[in-house]
């Protein structure tokens, strides 16, 4: 029994033959994919839920590698600063989230990436005050709530100002606690069955905010625990200074000589990647997050999309935190991973079909998913995107995917995850729109003591 049928669209597979269905459907039958297949919809799924989706492109859902959701409530704070900064400023802010705020905070980041198609996210979860409850089970519980399929991280700080570090003393933690809790953490929460709502990662911060012995343990611990690792890694001039003063190396090779280049692990940013490093990234297939807004908006610098994707690396895109990145927008990250390109390379550094690719697929990869989110396939996971694009702002656009990539954000005509709805006509229905933002909107006056 087929219990959704999507006709009538441009159907962008993203299947290994790379098909498109300029007039075609999707067939969904619970949390998977049926059918997906060129022409009318065939009468033996007439008995289906129809949904008429001419003028629309279905894709499928969108993958988010890289973000950090408690930073919702400080959105437009250090807006002209750099990364070093900007994190100066906003550490001792950060120091006072607590459980209420960051519900709230991830709610509405969680809600918005389901409007620009976002299925899956990850979350990068780094800061824990000692009186602040339990944040990460209030990320995890905001996802349940909004829908989406999460891969949250426990972070982790133990490098203070006293011994080195950037971030104050008063919100790191030591490493004994640290580990304990991340084993609770994928104790307590990873779900690795297939078809899976929720799996943990295992995430120290930087190479400036956490030990070498840190991210020794961590990477011994993900690895027993048969879960992923993530850190950020390269993303600005000053990183890259702090290695060759702290480490006499270059950040990529300070993670090698720990054992962390591998097939398990993703890195945010690498904006900063030479030669070698990329190649040493494409031989040991360890994968990176590419977040072009965040990157462009704390003036970074552009990472070398074509270089990696050129080596064989695995490249997914990521909107990173909303205080580096207030659009928080997936979609506009796609398009922005086409722009940067080729403002980098020229107009062949980056097709929109490629860009596209790098949301879905290349974010799946990422996430270790590839093989049940990431394409329109029959047997995959039931999460996907219907655009419309029939209206003025892409009236005349020739291409559809062009129009995605290139055009303005379209509505969102229907968003699935697992099947479940969680979009339609451009709204969340699965929570309360109008409430969410009133919630972030005071947990942030809250952070900010103004309430």
């Amino acid at each position: 029994m087929t219990s959704l049928v999507l006709s009538g669209a441009h159907v962008l597979t993203l299947n290994p033959r790379r098909d498109e269905h300029p007039a075609g459907y999707v067939a969904v039958d619970g949390t998977r994919i049926t059918e997906v297949a060129a022409g009318p919809v065939p009468e033996r799924l007439a008995g289906a839920r129809q949904v008429d989706a001419s003028g629309c492109l279905v894709t499928p859902g969108l993958v988010n590698t890289h973000h950090h959701l408690y930073q919702w409530a400080t959105r437009g704070w250090a807006f002209d600063a750099t990364l070093f900064d900007w994190l100066v400023e906003l550490y001792p802010v950060w120091a006072r989230i607590d459980e209420p705020i960051v519900r709230a905070s991830a709610t509405a980041a969680l809600a918005w990436l389901a409007r620009s198609g976002c299925t899956t996210s990850m979350d990068h979860h780094y800061v824990f005050p000692r009186h602040g409850g339990d944040v990460l089970g209030a990320t995890i519980e905001a996802a349940a709530e909004v829908g989406l399929r999460f891969h949250p991280t426990r972070g982790s700080m133990d490098l203070g100002e006293s011994s080195g570090g950037l971030p104050p003393d008063h919100i790191v933690e030591d490493i004994d606690t640290i580990m304990e809790a991340t084993q609770a953490a994928i104790g307590r929460f990873h779900d690795p069955s297939p078809g899976s709502m929720l799996r943990i990662g295992v995430a120290p911060c930087s190479p400036f905010s956490v030990t070498r012995e840190l991210l020794t343990e961590s990477a011994k611990l993900a690895r027993d625990s048969g879960v992923r690792l993530h850190t950020h890694l390269a993303e600005t001039d000053d990183e890259d200074e702090y290695c060759a003063e702290h480490f006499g190396c270059t950040p990529a090779e300070y993670l090698d000589s720990l054992g962390w280049l591998a097939s398990d692990v993703w890195l945010a940013h690498g904006v900063h990647f030479g030669d070698a490093a990329i190649a040493r990234l494409a031989a040991s297939a360890t994968g990176v997050a590419h977040c072009p807004y965040s990157n462009a908006r704390l003036g970074a610098g552009i990472c070398r999309t074509r270089a990696l994707l050129d080596a064989g690396v695995p490249v997914g895109l990521g909107v990173d935190g909303a205080a580096s990145n207030e659009a928080s927008s997936l979609l506009a990250e796609v398009t922005a991973a086409t722009q940067f390109a080729r403002a980098a390379g020229g107009p062949q550094a980056m097709t929109v079909r490629q860009a596209v690719e790098l949301g879905t697929l290349g974010g799946a990869r990422l996430l270790g998913r590839e093989a049940e989110i990431g394409s329109l396939e029959p047997g995959k996971l039931a999460d996907i995107a219907l655009w419309r694009l029939d209206g003025v702002p892409h009236a005349g656009i020739a291409d559809p995917v062009a129009a995605l990539v290139l055009g303005p954000q379209p509505p969102l005509e229907l968003l699935l995850v697992n099947g479940r709805v969680v979009v339609e006509h451009d709204r969340v229905v699965t929570v309360d729109e109008r409430q969410v933002a009133d919630a972030a909107r005071r947990a942030s006056l809250v952070l900010a003591g103004r309430d």
